[in-house]
């Protein structure tokens, strides 16, 4: 009896399992079709839910680190951070790979320096678009560079990396239909060549458009006649319409130093990028004849006859008219992905190096590290903000040394960047004097006393915090931020001060405000993955260019075979004099 009943029992919990049972009671079909469906969309939902939740968490964090634009626009022409991590023992402080996630504070100042950009772009497009730069009190252009559109071309990479698409779109659209070369005035072959070229290459590795490549290319060909000199060493002022070459009457006929020096990385960009070599080649001579004769100390003086290529009499220094130089030795190398066929670039690098420790001072009674000039065999204790490059540079080269010298160079980065850092931190405004003198006892004072708004210390603290993590270099970057919000920052754009000690203003906004200083206080506060050291290299006028491994075999013609003061100067790297 408890058998059979069991059995059926069992039997009748299985019917519900039969098709036959449910097609005979069609009712009960469509309620056990409803409950399916019913738990299906549940689950689906919940599904649908979490991914929508997870999917809102994405987005609100990109919108929150504003970097989305600048990721998507730039993921095809970088690689991702897995893959830029260097295996290199030699540059294991080097992390330009890794990703690092951002943190809060970061976050906050990236958008305000983001916002400060916004800020002087669109001032300048208000009232001086098209033209060189702003001056911002009379809110007008002023053509300081021949009309080319400086400040323009030169903030291209700058609205890119910040991820500001519609006012580059608009920059690119001027430059497509109202930039051209073929103009009866002279320029500076320099200034021109680290602005406008450099701008427009830089342009052309983050975007892949086109019309900035030929753009730079029309540039260059106008350029290319300064170089047609017995030595190679090029005349530093050409007419770009005719041709005509000259140096500034106050150079007694001689090209200045940084101004002959510092063309390599735009030059073999433009080869690299076009396959001719005619670029490189014109530029590159100018080293090779440099290295013919490359005293013991690699100091240069800040003069060269472009005839005879002889070095003429005048300062040695790491400030106004010699500091690029050195700068773009380091660079070369680095932008040939550090080849034997660079390896020369290296080589004068390092000679330079020795020389300039021959040049450290300490200043009494603080001990701050300092860069003295030499003239003849008198040191001058005297030292330009234009040289608190020196930090960022060591640092950049600090690598290619065995761990010992390695170490070495880092610690002297670290004691320059320091002196820099109070270079602005020892006046009212806290913004750096030009220059500053160290007289016994006295530490550090300033010498001429106008800020027009350089980015040079602010370089330097973004690769010492690229290279050693050290949050207290973004926390001096940030202190300097302020300092320009709050005395350089007008109604209409961002204006230098006339003396850093009254805090009186100037009327004016740099090209390179917008091209160097405010990029590199976004990078501080950005990501390293964000334009990685291990990928691009930065020109002298901050435009990142793409790196690019040099062999002979690439380049066809091996070019290893050889062949008073002004009263005012405008120029970033040449310094000003009797300004007003």
């Amino acid at each position: 009896m408890g058998k059979k009943s069991y059995s059926s029992s069992a039997w009748r919990g299985w019917r519900y399992f039969e098709p036959r049972y449910y097609m005979k009671r069609p009712k009960r079909l469509a309620l056990v079709l409803v409950v399916c469906i019913s738990v299906t969309w549940l689950v689906y939902d919940r599904q649908s839910l979490n991914r929508e939740h997870q999917e809102d968490i994405f987005r609100l964090k990109e919108e929150v680190t504003r970097l989305q634009n600048t990721l998507e626009n730039i993921k095809s022409h970088m690689k991702g951070p897995a893959e830029s991590i260097q295996n290199d023992e030699k540059i294991n402080k080097f992390h330009e790979g890794v990703y690092v996630e951002d943190d809060p504070i970061s976050i906050q100042r990236r958008e305000k320096v983001k916002d400060a950009m916004i800020h002087a772009w669109t001032s300048y497009e208000k009232f001086a678009w098209g033209k060189d730069e702003l001056k911002p009190q009379s809110m007008n252009g002023v053509d300081s560079f021949g009309g080319l559109g400086a400040t323009l071309v030169d903030s291209l990479d700058t609205l890119f990396i910040m991820g500001l698409d519609a006012q580059f779109k608009r920059a690119r659209e001027w430059i497509a239909k109202s930039l051209y070369f073929n103009k009866n005035i002279e320029v500076s072959v320099f200034e021109t060549t680290i602005r406008v070229l450099g701008g427009l290459l830089s342009a052309y590795d983050l975007s892949g458009d086109k019309v900035f490549l030929e753009k730079a290319r029309d540039l260059a060909d106008k350029l290319l006649p300064a170089w047609d000199t017995p030595s190679g060493i090029p005349f530093n002022r050409i007419n770009l319409a005719y041709g005509n070459t000259s140096n500034p009457r106050w150079t007694r006929g001689n090209s200045i130093l940084a101004d002959s020096g510092s063309e390599q990385l735009e030059f073999i960009a433009l080869s690299q990028r076009t396959k001719d070599p005619k670029y490189h080649q014109k530029a590159e001579k100018v080293i090779k004849e440099l290295q013919r004769t490359f005293p013991e100390d690699g100091l240069l003086p800040i003069y060269l006859n472009p005839l005879t290529g002889t070095k003429s009499a005048g300062s040695i220094t790491f400030g106004a008219m010699g500091d690029s130089f050195y700068e773009y030795l380091l660079k070369a190398w680095i932008q040939g992905n550090k080849t034997e066929v660079v390896q020369f670039y290296r080589e004068m690098w390092e000679t330079s190096m020795r020389g300039l420790q021959s040049l450290i001072r300490k200043s009494t009674p603080s001990s701050f590290t300092y860069i003295s000039e030499k003239l003849g065999n008198a040191l001058f204790d005297k030292m330009d903000e234009l040289a608190c490059f020196v930090p960022g540079m060591v640092a950049l080269g600090s690598s290619g040394y065995g761990p010992g010298e390695a170490d070495k160079f880092m610690s002297l980065a670290e004691e320059l960047a320091w002196t820099c850092y109070n270079f602005y931190q020892s006046t009212p405004t806290k913004l750096a004097g030009e220059n500053y003198y160290f007289r016994e006892g006295e530490d550090m004072s300033v010498g001429t006393s106008w800020n027009i708004q350089r980015p040079e210390t602010i370089e330097s603290l973004f690769y010492l915090w690229r290279f050693t993590r050290n949050k207290t270099y973004q926390e001096w970057g940030w202190d300097i931020f302020q300092a320009f919000e709050k005395n350089s920052r007008i109604e209409t754009g961002y204006v230098g001060l006339k003396d850093v000690t009254t805090g009186a203003k100037d009327n004016m906004m740099q090209s390179f405000f917008l091209a160097e200083t405010l990029k590199y206080l976004y990078l501080l506060f950005s990501p390293p993955s964000v334009i990685p050291l291990d990928e691009w290299v930065f020109n002298t006028e901050a435009h990142p260019l793409r790196i690019v491994t040099r062999n002979s075999r690439q380049e066809g013609l091996s070019v290893d075979q050889e062949e008073k003061f002004p009263h005012h100067l405008h120029g970033r790297k040449e310094g000003r004099m009797d300004y007003k």
